[in-house]
């Protein structure tokens, strides 16, 4: 689905991305983990047309689409939820869904969409007409993928769902990207919670400064030493 080869970018005197090649398939859930400062938001970033590469080639079905604008990336079905939520914080939760479907004109499609929003995230449902700002920190974050939701993409990438969040709600997320997923929709996750991140995965990433230095199944990262010393605290 998603092909990245040789990817580089630069960020002034900066060699941030070092020529990674990664591949996400379709309808998995692909992680990858590294350190603060690894170069993994830079990574959804250029993806998704944010930040432009220097190098290399970011392929989606078989088309190149490094240096689209992103918003003929979301068109073409990818998505980012953020770090850090950002949430329209003084509308309230409908009003930020409905934000998230600001490329579909179609109004019936719109109100269906909400409805498959709001029976993913009940507690959405709820608080329709709250204002985003007013909620938990883990409410926030449901609003965000549901907000990411409403533009039906067949690629969603999130960037550090779970930070921030008592562990309780981290459960919560990661159920509800389980669930996601079985719905179709394919799943590239950033994740400092490594651990949870792998035990949900079907394949994940190592990267560190910049380059990927291992690769392979969620379950085989989770039982390497290497990975285990370094992002699991065993």
């Amino acid at each position: 689905m998603l092909k990245i080869k040789n990817l580089n970018v630069h960020y002034g005197g900066i060699h941030a991305l070092r020529g990674i090649n990664m591949e996400v398939p379709e309808k998995k859930i692909i992680t990858l983990i590294g350190a603060n400062g690894a170069a993994k938001s830079t990574t959804l970033r250029c993806i998704m047309g944010l930040v432009k590469s220097s190098a290399g080639s970011v392929t989606y079905n078989d088309e190149n689409i490094t240096g689209y604008p992103t918003t003929k990336i979301v068109e073409n079905g990818i998505v980012l939820v953020p770090e850090g939520r950002r949430i329209f914080p003084n509308l309230t939760v409908e009003e930020n869904l409905i934000l998230g479907a600001y490329l579909n004109n179609d109004k019936k499609q719109i109100a269906k969409d909400m409805e498959w929003v709001y029976e993913l995230f009940p507690r959405m449902l709820e608080r329709k007409q709250q204002i985003a700002g007013t909620l938990s920190g883990g409410e926030q974050q449901m609003l965000a993928v549901g907000r990411g939701l409403m533009s039906r993409p067949k690629l969603m990438m999130m960037d550090e769902p779970s930070l921030g969040l008592a562990p309780l709600i981290v459960k919560d997320i990661f159920d509800i990207i389980l669930k996601i997923n079985s719905e179709g929709v394919t799943i590239l996750l950033i994740e400092q919670n490594a651990k949870a991140a792998l035990e949900i995965a079907n394949y994940g990433y190592v990267l560190e400064t910049g380059k990927i230095v291992l690769e392979g199944e969620g379950d085989e990262l989770l039982n390497n030493q290497e990975v285990q010393k370094a992002y699991l605290g065993t």
